[in-house]
């Protein structure tokens, strides 16, 4: 933990130096899960401090659909049985100039092993009253728009 406090401020702009010089516009997506109990599905990563939504980019190739369920099964051992259901789209230039994240409401799923190699510190399950005091501004937005706790907002 304190590894990762030291070197995510330096490994983090780095990381979006790269991605601003290797592409010009740039597509994630981030999945809403929740399990019978009506939690949600929340991951920390290794590399940055904080609690995010299950996600991350669009590659080359790939539909958004493709690399949400692509993503869930690395991240959180989470296999799509059905379509997720777009919710929402977001600039996100505040973070990284030319960012667009798309929301999925994830409906029908099943468990399976995660594929991530060291990536995910670990991975929860919050009731929605019950959410991590560090989970990330903007994912706390989007499940209280989800919810029906607020209006959508474009901006990330």
């Amino acid at each position: 933990m304190l590894w990762r406090r030291r070197v995510e401020p330096i490994l983090r702009p780095l990381i979006f130096a790269w991605f601003k010089l290797s592409r010009g516009l740039t597509l994630g997506v981030r999945g809403i899960v929740r399990d019978a109990e009506g939690r949600v599905l929340l991951i920390e990563h290794t590399y940055t401090h904080g609690w995010f939504l299950p996600g991350g980019g669009v590659e080359r190739g790939e539909s958004a659909e493709e690399s949400l369920a692509r993503e869930l099964v690395e991240e959180a051992g989470v296999r799509l049985t059905g379509r997720a259901r777009l919710v929402s789209i977001h600039s996100n230039d505040t973070y990284h100039r030319g960012d667009h994240v798309l929301v999925y409401l994830v409906e029908g799923w099943e468990p399976c092993p995660p594929t991530q190699k060291g990536e995910i510190h670990q991975i929860g399950w919050f009731a929605l009253d019950a959410l991590p005091e560090t989970l990330k501004p903007g994912h706390r937005r989007r499940l209280a728009e989800v919810f029906g706790e607020a209006d959508a907002d474009v901006l990330w």
